[in-house]
């Protein structure tokens, strides 16, 4: 019997996940979005996998470009994670006008100022997954970020701090 895909969604979302930003520098602009399906995969050597959107531009970059940024994000930045998880979004820094960002040294990708932690990495291969793929990425520098301040989770469709409770705005 097929899984109906509303029921395998809101399945899932019973799912506490921590939410992050994905970032990519190529020639032309910055490109962004948010994710929660991030897990580690191995610690030596350091490896981990993000779910993106098939086809989707995001991949398209990451794929064309080989770079790209991981900031895991607080509480705080429940703004943020909703402005680069809309469909149609403009360009990265367009995004984060107001609020404060550093490149990545490797990457050269956007790192948001105020995360828990940040990942520096570069692309080790795509593997398809349905109508999304995996992005496998090997972790180049670990950069340090606010460790005392409160993750950001996505829950039942939500962003939540770490109590269930609507995330603070940022």
């Amino acid at each position: 019997m097929p899984v109906d895909a509303r029921e395998f969604a809101a399945a899932l979302g019973q799912y506490a996940a921590g939410v992050c930003l994905l970032t990519v520098q190529d020639e032309i602009d910055d490109v962004g979005t948010t994710v929660s399906s991030v897990t580690s995969v191995s610690a030596a050597p350091p490896l981990v996998a993000v779910g993106l959107t098939a086809g989707g531009y995001p991949a398209e970059v990451l794929e064309d470009v080989g770079g790209c940024a991981l900031t895991v994000l607080a509480a705080s930045h429940a703004i943020i994670a909703s402005r680069f998880s809309s469909a149609g979004r403009p360009s990265a820094r367009h995004l984060l006008e107001s609020v404060p960002w550093t490149r990545a040294p490797g990457s050269g990708a956007i790192v948001l100022s105020g995360g828990l932690t940040a990942l520096d990495c570069r692309l080790d291969r795509l593997v398809e997954a349905g109508d999304h793929v995996l992005a496998l990425l090997s972790v180049e520098e670990v950069l340090p970020g606010d460790a005392a301040a409160a993750p950001l989770l996505r829950h039942r469709g939500r962003y939540v701090d770490a109590t269930g409770a609507p995330a603070g705005r940022g």
